[in-house]
């Protein structure tokens, strides 16, 4: 009885804060909670809190945040894996199976205990599941068929991985570091299971608590998710189950704001702690303010527009060259993403193996107009984009827009939500998409993959890559490099491997990549331990502390 009312002062107490925070900004309210991290962020990319489906930047930082893995990130030198609930690992001497030891007395946010068990059907239920990120498991040789064989508990703190091919190893553990590497509450999920009438394209009978949690929560991490309302908020509470150092927060949330602008008067007047979203002027700003603080750090993303294939115009190899020669990079650069990102035309960004730190194109429109007239297209055309209505990827589209004017091609912007332009991009429906692409996991492979293979082009194809959702035939000469990269144990050797494929996309893919992004957050000087990760999912709340 005592352990229930505690329980219900506690959630009166959260609603109370979160209430107060959520109306922030009318002139009474002043100063965020002691014990609570508000950041104003642009969080209208979230779909689904399910980390066997999620594929979207924002909530792979929330389940990083909230879900234990087998192993992460080291932070202080990211070629290096470190445990996380494993405690160590061994790599047989075929290099096909993969040993995990998990640490002692682990117990999810639930109080049920983490074992070996819990580790298996989360890969399991990946696989089966076989939604956007599957590919990341399934690309060891992993299907519905074997799954239970390939990785499975040995016993109660042991789980054994096997993979197909002789992969480097930092390949393989730095995919389980990614969002579908999260491991879930075993018996929690089955709770909540709902039944499914198998069918041609699924089948198996049931959801494996998919539909429960995409909007509800089943891990072991240092917090706990409370609640996400889409385009509005979400709440992360500590959890008291933690193996880990206890936060020293209570709860951390994230409200929904767009505009930088608007992030940065809420910063300044104590309405949230954190901003986010900062374009240049409004970073500047902060930066000159004595009450506030700013930190960055390069980002493994690159942001880039892509023409979809199924537009016979697009199609035409001379239109994507030429798409190339209309964009006006030094502008870009010096303006809408200045001290947040910088000018970058290969796929692998600045700090990966194997990156190319290549940008031979420039605004040329005469060029472009050779070759638009090269494809028979000397009067232009007509063409939508699909943009997502944030700064400063509507700035960009804006200037694109102007630049494509310059050789008759008329863009028409077609603004959205994330989650509206995400979702047409995924199901192909798009003319041009413009959007960001982070790394899945610290390796070269995430990107390669996405940008140069597609095993099968018809729209019922199941490894959904960048290319895919384009429609992009990529050549198998391509294809073949990459993959073979991935066995490739000579670091050397391998990242020009990398340098190679670079230089094909960039010459002749429909992908025009624009920059690399330098991630930029303002925050209150009370602030202690508030950092910036290298990767999207490495943004750890888990150590901040107010004064």
């Amino acid at each position: 009885m005592m352990h229930s009312l505690n329980r219900h002062v506690r959630m009166l107490t959260t609603g109370a804060a979160l209430s107060l925070i959520l109306m922030a900004g009318a002139p009474a309210f002043a100063e965020t909670p002691a014990d609570t991290l508000v950041e104003g962020w642009a969080i209208d990319d979230i779909i689904t809190m399910d980390p066997g489906e999620a594929f979207e930047l924002s909530t792979a930082e929330v389940t990083a945040n909230t879900y234990s893995y087998l192993v992460r990130l080291d932070l202080n030198d990211t070629s290096k894996i470190v445990g996380d609930l494993a405690e160590s690992w061994t790599v047989s001497d075929d290099g096909l199976t993969y040993t995990f030891k998990l640490k002692p007395d682990l117990k999810f946010a639930s109080g049920n205990p983490v074992t070996a068990e819990d580790v298996a059907y989360s890969v399991e239920r990946v696989v089966k599941l076989d939604k956007s990120p599957a590919f990341i498991l399934t690309q060891f040789g992993l299907t519905g068929d074997n799954v239970a064989e390939k990785a499975k508990a040995t016993d109660a703190g042991t789980f054994t991985f096997t993979v197909d091919k002789a992969y480097a190893p930092s390949f393989v553990l730095n995919c389980l570091t990614a969002t579908v590497g999260a491991v879930v509450d075993k018996k929690l999920v089955l709770e909540h299971v709902a039944a499914v009438t198998p069918s041609a394209e699924y089948k198996y009978d049931n959801d494996f608590g998919n539909e429960w949690l995409k909007t509800n929560y089943a891990g072991s991490g240092a917090f706990k998710l409370r609640e996400w309302r889409a385009n509005e908020v979400v709440v992360m509470e500590r959890n008291d189950n933690y193996y880990g150092e206890k936060t020293p927060l209570a709860r951390v949330i994230y409200r929904h704001m767009k505009e930088s602008s608007g992030q940065r008067l809420a910063l300044e007047a104590g309405d949230i702690d954190v901003a986010r979203n900062l374009e240049p002027g409004d970073f500047d700003a902060v930066s000159k303010n004595a009450d506030l603080a700013t930190t960055n750090a390069p980002k493994g993303t690159v942001y880039y527009f892509s023409l979809n294939q199924k537009n016979a115009n697009l199609a035409k190899p001379e239109v994507a060259e030429a798409f190339k020669y209309l964009v006006d990079y030094d502008a870009i650069g010096s303006t809408l993403i200045k001290g947040i990102g910088e000018i970058h035309q290969t796929f692998l960004p600045k700090g990966v193996l194997g990156e190319l730190d290549e940008n031979p194109y420039k605004l040329d429109v005469a060029k472009a107009k050779e070759l638009l007239a090269k494809a028979g297209l000397a009067d232009g055309f007509s063409v939508t984009m699909d943009v997502r209505n944030t700064q400063p990827i509507t700035g960009i589209a804006e200037s694109i827009q102007q630049t494509l004017a310059q050789a008759n091609v008329k863009m028409e912007i077609i603004p959205g939500d994330g989650k509206q332009t995400l979702t047409k991009y995924r199901a192909r429906t798009h003319d041009i998409y413009i959007g960001q692409w982070g790394q899945d996991y610290f390796d070269p492979n995430s990107n390669a993959e996405t940008f140069t293979v597609n095993a099968d082009n018809s729209d019922e194809g199941k490894n959904k890559t960048l290319a895919w959702r384009n429609t992009w035939d990529v050549p198998k000469e391509w294809t073949e490099e990459s993959k073979a990269a991935l066995l490739e144990k000579d670091a050397t050797k391998r990242a020009d491997m990398y340098k190679d494929l670079q230089k094909k996309v960039l010459e002749k893919s429909p992908f025009v990549i624009v920059f690399q992004q330098t991630e930029v957050a303002g925050y209150r000087g009370n602030l202690k331990g508030f950092k910036l990760g290298p990767s999207f999912d490495t943004n750890y709340v888990f150590t901040v502390s107010k004064d």
